[in-house]
């Protein structure tokens, strides 16, 4: 048998704290390592454990979460760790900077337990999550706030790969884009990659910060 995906839990919330780590620890394939409740201590104990995945509240005492993601996993750092922000939307209009502090993915508290759950499983394999239920609603609303007046040059991109990056920043699984545009799924992962190499992002959620802030997606 595999080694279970080794988890840390970074929540002031002690309820929520412990229930995260309960679900976790439910699973066979799941292990928690460690828990938290401020962004200060999920960096020391993320540097020292080397988890697989921090799962990480937004707002803590000490550091907030995306100061603490920005440590584990921005630009620059030697050896990332995934993060997974797990937030309130109505409180937390942060979330969107965490991703651009180096998240691999959120998704809501009130999401159901098996969404949490594959959610673990899927930045545990190095691929990006967003939550489909609120990402084009929550990076749209801040989008006119984070964007920078200057933009790129996007003739790296040709249309069709535009027209799948902008399918991502609404918020489309590779499915939904593959039906969307009559292209099987294996194509929309080839426009993927490109558009990810073409623009040296890291993965999907980068793609979607990327979008929104040069003003592909209104």
């Amino acid at each position: 048998m595999s080694e279970p995906i080794r988890v840390l839990v970074c929540d002031d919330q002690v309820l929520i704290r412990t229930g995260l780590v309960t679900i976790i620890d439910a699973q066979p394939d799941l292990a928690t390592v460690g828990e938290c409740g401020d962004g200060g201590t999920a960096v020391e104990m993320a540097e020292r454990l080397r988890p697989d995945v921090v799962v990480m509240d937004v707002r803590m005492p000490v550091l907030d979460g995306i100061k603490a993601t920005r440590r584990l996993a921005g630009v620059g750092v030697v050896h990332p760790v995934k993060v997974l922000v797990v937030t309130t939307f109505n409180l937390d209009e942060y979330v969107y900077e965490a991703l651009r502090a180096g998240a691999s993915g959120f998704l809501l508290k009130d999401a159901p337990p098996d969404r949490l759950l594959n959610g673990i499983r899927t930045v545990a394999t190095g691929a990006a999550l967003l939550d489909p239920d609120v990402t084009r609603r929550l990076v749209g609303k801040y989008a006119a706030r984070i964007r920078p007046s200057d933009t790129k040059d996007e003739t790296r991109l040709t249309p069709r790969e535009l027209e799948v990056l902008r399918l991502i920043a609404n918020g489309l699984s590779n499915s939904e884009i593959a039906a969307s545009l009559f292209i099987s799924q294996e194509t929309v992962k080839t426009f993927v990659s490109r558009i990810l190499t073409k623009l040296d992002l890291r993965d999907r959620v980068q793609a979607v910060v990327y979008a929104y802030r040069h003003g592909l997606v209104t």
